[in-house]
């Protein structure tokens, strides 16, 4: 509750009396004993002494925050407050000063946020002296959270108040509200002490980064790389300039896209991009052979090929450029297989890290701040689908497309173990996560929303009038990252700390991502997760660690330091060698922003990393007989396997293939052999029943989970199958395998899954598990608002408290909206 300015003395004494016994505090007085206009509810800066521009507008009604932030409101008191980025942004400055009034009681109070510097600051100002006797500042935060003053030893003397805005730029912005008095000291909630939150924005000493604008050459020799390991420039300006995405072939060629037109795209179709191919032919780990394979691309970010051709994401296209004959020129112009990709917003954040999945999938990722309404062309909006923060896929003979999870903020990284377990890096938010099918994740910003074109029809009567028809009313709650730690310092957030993170990996802001399994380097980091880290010019390592139904992401030694704060490391790739190829940006600017001017246009560079020394060979996948390329299922190198499964889908295969891959799997006693002969089976379509069946049987976790993912790829299961799922959910020792049951509900008819349900609700054990709770609910919560008598069922049946709550939460709103 705010005090509104008197237009009476008497009535203004009256309500101040009310007030003081509510302990709600009482509004400072001029001499007149007027009241202070001290919470703006007057509407305007009476009272108060502009200078500078950043409270020019002041002050702002209602709260504004809530509609740009999700995480965050203003928490105001009244209708008015002062915001300065909410008129003017970060960078203005200046101060606003109140006029001197008497300090009449002991206490005082004030509503404070925005940013955690002195820059960005309340002070309370001694108004004989000028000299400031208490000050504070925000929490990186725009929450307003009341500030308590003492003011016993000041009382019957006179002050003056002054906020402060002397910042530009990362949270250069004050929130106040609110200065109140108070007759004994106030009890608040969420109260502000400004003392603990200085204590608490001790950061560690700038980190010390050695060089910068390196040469090639000079870069790979500023290095710090583990014993043994040696780096090579594979190519860098002015032959290969501004790589923003690369892949490799199964000639062990590399290809390079060449982003010259971010971060803005070029009226029209034509644009600055390229396609480069890249390859060593004498073994010195440099490239001597360069084609330009394309021109006049427009806004590429992503990049692979395969099918007799190449895949290219270039905002609002994914598109695809046919080269069937293999003679590395086009053969016609790029198909467009789907648009609505945003190319205008954050274009750092657009399709991008294409990788074939073991499934057969083209799979990408997708950020947060650049949402996109995906189709093929000539699609209708309407039944186009909404895709921000997600992992998508893309099948490449079926031409499918899905999202395959939502959330997360901006990754620019993706791969898969050896056990076909997909994983991410993500910006500011955490950085590690393992990837699970119709999984929803924490997200930097924006709502959760429906992820097919069924799920969007079913809950759109439950949306509020005028709301985005895209949006998802039921998460309730989103899984939270997979790591047990954060590359940033301190405990301010992701920013704070940029530049002083040495010690916890680097910072928020990460790039590329490899669960290496190239076979030539040492155990240690077999299968182990690395990215790059931009603020920490390093790639960090992460070790995946088994807990319930997923991973946790431990944290392990950094792999290499570029001691160069220029690098810009985007991705990573080991090739048939085992040898690993990043790709680095190079750029003294490691933010983005929409000015053409701010990147240097000039350089960029590709590294290759070698263990002892290990030798080039030559290669040629597609050389091979379809016989052959079956048996590279079982190379101990994962880049054969993935390489030979893309060109067995390709040629469909025959008689002989079916039978050899049958044999192998059947007589398979590696796991990891049994899995890759499974996912080719699944891409060449060739996968049946009786192999679910069989499969879900297996002794081996990962084999039963995989069985059931690829027996739900056609969303069709039969009844037999639909038994078998709710034995496995009733009955199977393995969280994963009930996490991979859950996730396949999704993928099942809605009427189909309440027994299955029912099973998995009856695991007590599973309700602190960090991912099945909430993969139950994401396939419940259909079956819950579309029958009410199996929702009171599943209520009974439910050992899992969370799930409990979610299913009285969704019956209730069923109720509510039948009852209209």
């Amino acid at each position: 509750m705010k005090v509104l300015p008197c237009s009476s003395l008497g009535a203004c004494f009256l309500f101040l009396t009310v007030l003081n016994l509510c302990s709600q505090g009482i509004v400072p007085t001029d001499a007149e004993g007027r009241s202070l206009n001290l919470g703006f509810e007057s509407g305007d800066l009476s009272d108060w002494q502009v200078r500078g521009e950043a409270f020019l507008g002041q002050p702002v009604k209602g709260d504004t925050v809530t509609p740009r932030r999700d995480d965050m409101s203003s928490d105001h008191e009244g209708d008015y407050w002062i915001g300065t980025y909410e008129v003017s942004g970060d960078d203005p400055k200046g101060s606003l000063t109140s006029v001197p009034f008497a300090i009449t009681h002991p206490y005082a109070s004030f509503r404070l946020a925005g940013g955690a510097s002195d820059a960005t600051r309340v002070e309370l100002v001694d108004a004989k002296d000028g000299k400031v006797f208490f000050k504070a500042a925000g929490v990186e935060s725009e929450n307003l959270r009341p500030v308590i003053v003492d003011l016993r030893q000041r009382k019957g003397q006179s002050m003056q108040i002054r906020v402060v805005d002397d910042q530009a730029g990362h949270w250069g912005h004050v929130n106040f509200d609110d200065f109140r008095f108070h007759a004994e000291k106030p009890e608040l909630k969420n109260v502000l002490d400004p003392v603990q939150a200085r204590k608490s924005l001790e950061m560690p000493v700038i980190d010390q980064v050695l060089f910068s604008g390196l040469e090639p050459q000079e870069a790979v020799e500023a290095m710090t790389l583990p014993e043994g390991f040696q780096a090579h420039v594979f190519a860098a300006e002015p032959d290969v300039t501004q790589p923003i995405a690369f892949c490799l072939d199964d000639r062990g060629r590399m290809w390079v896209a060449e982003g010259h037109q971010y971060p803005h795209r070029a009226e029209g179709d034509h644009g600055k991009d390229r396609i480069l191919i890249l390859e060593d032919t004498n073994g010195d780990h440099r490239f001597d052979v360069r084609k330009v394979f394309q021109e006049g691309l427009n806004l590429i970010s992503g990049l692979e090929v395969g099918f007799g051709g190449v895949w290219v994401g270039a905002a609002p296209y994914l598109m695809f450029i046919p080269d069937r004959n293999g003679d590395d020129v086009p053969d016609a112009e790029p198909e467009i297989l789907l648009d609505g990709w945003d190319p205008y917003r954050d274009t750092h954040e657009t399709l991008n890290t294409f990788s074939w999945g073991p499934d057969g999938w083209l799979y990408g990722c997708h950020g947060v701040f650049c949402p996109s309404l995906v189709g093929k062309p000539g699609t209708p909006a309407k039944d186009r689908q909404r895709v921000d923060a997600a992992i998508w896929r893309y099948h490449p003979t079926r031409h499918d497309f899905e999202v395959f999870a939502e959330g997360t903020s901006n990754p620019w990284g993706l791969d898969f173990n050896a056990r076909g377990h997909a994983f991410i890096e993500a910006c500011v938010i955490p950085h590690f996560w393992h990837i699970i099918q119709g999984a929803r994740y924490q997200r930097q910003g924006g709502q959760h929303y429906s992820i097919s074109q069924e799920e969007k029809q079913r809950v759109q009567p439950f949306l509020p009038p005028n709301a985005p028809d895209h949006l998802h009313p039921f998460i309730y709650q989103d899984i939270q990252t997979h790591g047990d730690h954060v590359h940033w310092a301190g405990n301010k957030g992701p920013h704070a700390a940029n530049n002083r993170s040495d010690e916890a990996g680097g910072g928020h802001a990460h790039a590329g991502l490899m669960m290496y399994q190239g076979g030539s380097w040492p155990e240690a980091y077999q299968d182990r997760a690395f990215m790059n880290n931009i603020h920490g010019q390093r790639i960090n390592m992460d070790v995946p660690e088994r807990k319930g139904s997923g991973y946790v992401g431990r944290h392990g030694p950094d792999f290499l330091n570029f001691n160069d704060r220029w690098s810009q490391v985007l991705n990573m790739l080991y090739d048939h060698n085992g040898s690993v190829y990043l790709v680095d940006w190079y750029d003294a600017n490691q933010c983005h922003h929409r000015r053409d001017d701010g990147h240097d246009r000039s350089n960029g560079r590709i590294y290759k990393v070698v263990y002892d020394e290990e030798p080039w060979t030559p290669v040629d996948v597609s050389a091979h007989r379809p016989e052959g390329w079956v048996r590279l299922q079982l190379h101990p190198n994962e880049w054969f396997a993935l390489q030979a499964r893309k060109r067995l889908m390709e040629h469909g295969g025959n008689e002989a293939t079916d039978t050899l891959l049958n044999r192998l799997m059947d007589e398979a006693t590696d796991t990891l052999h049994r899995l890759r002969l499974m996912w080719t089976l699944g891409a060449m379509g060739k996968w049946t029943e009786a192999h679910g069946l069989r499969g879900m049987s297996h002794t081996d976790e990962d084999v039963r989970a995989w069985s059931i993912q690829l027996s739900l790829e056609s969303r069709n299961p039969t009844a037999q199958t639909l038994k078998k799922l709710e034995t496995l959910a009733a009955e199977d020792p393995s969280a994963m395998v009930r996490l991979y049951v859950a996730s396949a509900l999704q993928r099942t008819p809605v009427v189909s899954r309440f027994p299955v349900l029912k099973a998995l609700v009856s695991h007590a054990e599973d309700a602190e598990d960090h991912n099945l709770p909430l993969m139950i609910w994401y396939a419940m919560e259909p079956v819950v608002g579309q029958d009410s008598s199996q929702g009171i069922s599943l209520l009974q049946a439910c050992k899992i408290p969370i799930l409990r709550e979610f299913i009285t939460r969704r019956m209730a709103t069923q109720s509510l909206v039948a009852s209209r």
